[in-house]
């Protein structure tokens, strides 16, 4: 069927006669006529998009199924060579809505030849063979994906594509059957009262296993269900690696566990809750890991949630170990395999920490082997049981361990001899934020703000930074790089009589890593603060917080939240590789949105973050060189933050300091020809600089995709396939 778009918002007729429409700022959208057509149906969408300007960002359908338009619903259209866009789609049988977004740049474009062609509803032989028709199209420049991040079924089709099949598995198992080493992992396994339904599964998914070298130790923790007690005898007496205790008194899960914990005679300790299940991989992978890395002392695994009727769905795809991550929610939790000897060593579980004892003996963990020896295996391993009792369902449903948690972390803290308090996160049930406490003596923080004219703008970023910041020892430095306008000179004219502030000619051609470098270099101040003219702040103790986190040890560059005027989320961090190079985490999300798993809302060490409001140590800025100047515009933050993480610092991003980014307000688009070949020489530039590792960022998953911001799955993951080891 032949399509016709309707203008929706931002976008109107082109004045440019070579383009059929202009974008009149970052997000226009259109609607699809006719859209009901395409409730529930699987079709084909086709066309081709021309713009003026390059196309960085991604192509999204917004179907609406009742709940409104959202992020986490967008379905990413990949464009190929020549703007083409040819690509299968689902949609929902409920669909109210659909809303076509084809850029993320105001500007000129055209979209040429829309047909959506219907298709006949999926079948096994389609879900199956998705994966040789990718390969086979993607040489053509088109696509074939279902990869929409919230989509359960799209999600069963990423597990039968990519993981490995039951005859795969069997070839794995006659590998490791072979293997020379072969280390005893410890299942600990505490019940109580367990249906006999997820018990059974529990245990059958140990027992399936392709690797052998295992004991279950399970300790019931006094359930009153007599039934339970001899289906535990029975399977003790089915299998001689079953270990069972019971328990003579209810101690709840940290004694329960010790007591599973004494019949463990294995190297490592995998922990397992009574009602989850087990991929048959997983020990297989551990076992990988340990023979890799003899020392490593803590081992996790991505997870998701598993439903009654086997079908499995909300896919965790973890980071590497990311400590700032790590104290706003546990990242930890499912697969987490421990050494034996240095859990006997820190006291195993302690009481007094239910509904969080894992949380606290990962962070105990942490703090005695430290982080290089904890390994992230990311593969979906563990199959965390929904129901409505469990934590996997709500955190409300288990209230008392955030109580825990905040104490685990509270005591991490004093052990690491950090000054700070922790409370819940603002408006987010079981998650935390770390409060750290600045010296009573504040350090000195020098804000750089590098402008050409543009004087409203400027004028409402110092007026936001003197009337809202809470932060009293901080200066301004405006670099004026060529302004003419009177009302620019009239401004600074005026500003001059705070002391705190002071404005600089530079007459220098533009080039913002300079600019900035020869005011940050020679700054006498602790720290410098990295600002474009087009930031507002919104909250009051935003140099506060982000001034917190720099003096910490180990931290190098500290990003803020930065929102759109409309209140979307412009910077979230940055990821390394999205779109070839980097791109903005959560890029469009609703400000307010938690984002893939509270990444969103929760700090978390990034490789990257913006320079459109940085604060970095002074010391550290100059040890690296400052911004590499052969960056004059795109990429110098990114390789500004890759170099001082390479120096041993973790860069943050948090969203606790919030400001408004009035983004390219004042020097505009790559919109010329002059500007497309700088841009595109940068990008060069730092490809040739940072190589392969682009592709490889330790604060994202490599199952999460690089095609777009919004953390869909990978298609396929950038994860070595198992088979070949």
């Amino acid at each position: 069927m032949n399509v016709k778009i309707l203008p929706l918002g931002n976008v109107v007729k082109s004045s440019d006669q070579a383009y059929q429409w202009e974008a009149t700022n970052g997000d226009p959208q259109f609607e699809f006529q006719e859209w009901q057509r395409l409730a529930g149906r699987r079709v084909e969408i086709n066309f081709r998009v021309l713009s003026r300007d390059p196309i960085i960002s991604p192509i999204k359908i917004y179907p609406d199924s009742g709940e409104g338009l959202t992020e986490s619903s967008a379905i990413t259209l990949e464009l190929f060579e020549n703007g083409i866009v040819s690509q299968e789609i689902v949609f929902p049988a409920n669909l109210k809505g659909l809303r076509f977004d084809p850029l993320s740049h105001k500007g000129f474009f055209s979209i040429l030849d829309m047909k959506i062609k219907l298709l006949p509803a999926k079948d096994s032989f389609y879900i199956s063979t998705l994966k040789k028709i990718n390969k086979k199209l993607f040489k053509k420049n088109v696509a074939v994906t279902t990869n929409s991040l919230a989509n359960s079924r799209s999600y069963q089709a990423w597990i039968t594509a990519h993981e490995p099949r039951r005859d795969e598995i069997l070839k794995i198992r006659q590998l490791s059957e072979k293997s020379e080493s072969d280390p005893l992992i410890s299942i600990l396994m505490p019940t109580y009262n367990t249906p006999g339904k997820y018990l059974k599964e529990a245990i059958e998914s140990v027992k399936n296993q392709i690797y052998g070298n295992w004991e279950l130790c399970i300790a019931d923790d006094f359930s009153t269900d007599t039934e339970l007690k001899e289906k535990l005898i029975a399977y003790e007496k089915s299998d001689p690696r079953i270990k069972v205790v019971f328990r003579s008194e209810n101690g709840h899960i940290s004694a329960a566990s010790n007591s599973a914990l004494e019949l463990a005679t294995g190297s490592y300790i995998a922990l397992l809750d009574h009602d989850d299940v087990l991929h048959p991989l997983a020990l297989y992978c551990v076992a990988e890991v340990i023979n890799k890395n003899p020392d490593v002392a803590l081992i996790y695994t991505d997870e998701d949630k598993i439903a009654e009727d086997g079908s499995r769905s909300d896919p965790y795809f973890k980071c590497s170990f990311n400590y700032d991550l790590m104290l706003g929610q546990n990242m930890i939790c499912h697969f987490g395999v421990y050494n034996a000897e240095v859990m006997r060593s820190i006291g195993s579980f302690r009481e007094g920490f239910e509904g969080a004892q894992d949380y606290d003996l990962a962070l105990r963990v942490l703090d005695h082997a430290g982080e290089a020896k904890i390994k992230h295996i990311p593969r979906v391993l563990y199959h965390w049981r929904l129901h409505a009792l469990s934590t996997s369902a709500s955190h409300e449903s288990k209230p008392y361990a955030q109580v825990s948690a905040l104490r685990a972390i509270a005591e991490h803290l004093d052990r690491k001899g950090v000054v700070g308090t922790v409370r819940q996160a603002p408006s987010q049930n079981g998650f935390n934020q770390v409060c750290y406490a600045l010296p009573a003596i504040l350090p000195s923080v020098e804000i750089i703000i590098p402008t050409r004219d543009a004087a409203k703008l400027v004028r409402q970023c110092i007026e936001s930074i003197v009337e809202k910041t809470d932060y009293k020892n901080y200066s301004i430095t405006i670099i004026d790089n060529g302004s003419v306008e009177e009302a620019t000179f009239e401004l600074f004219d005026e500003i001059k009589s705070d002391s705190r502030i002071r404005v600089v000619r530079d007459e220098l051609p533009f080039n913002y890593s300079a600019l900035n470098n020869r005011i940050a270099l020679a700054s006498q101040a602790d720290f410098v603060c990295l600002m474009n003219n087009d930031i507002e702040v919104i909250n009051d103790n935003w140099l506060s917080e982000m001034v917190s986190l720099a003096i910490q040890p180990n931290v190098g560059c500290v990003g803020a939240k930065l929102l759109y005027p409309d209140g979307g989320l412009q910077h979230g961090g940055v990821i390394i590789g999205v779109g070839g190079v980097a791109g903005h985490s959560h890029k469009r999300f609703p400000g307010s949105s938690p984002g893939y798993f509270a990444r969103a809302v929760l700090r978390s060490s990034m490789s990257a973050v913006t320079a459109a409001c940085l604060v970095v140590r002074q010391t550290i800025f100059k040890d690296v060189g400052g911004l590499d100047e052969k960056l004059q515009i795109a990429f110098n933050d990114v390789d500004f933050c890759l170099r001082v993480k390479n120096q041993g610092y973790r860069n943050i991003w948090t969203p606790y300091a919030e400001l408004y980014h009035h983004e390219s307000a004042t020097r505009g688009y790559e919109d010329t020809p002059e500007k497309i070949s700088r841009f595109n020489s940068e990008v060069d530039y730092i490809k040739s600089r940072w190589g392969e590792s682009l592709l490889r960022d330790p604060c994202y998953s490599p199952n999460l995709t690089l095609e777009s911001e919004d953390f869909a799955y990978a298609w396929p993951p950038r994860v070595e396939n198992i088979m070949v080891k």
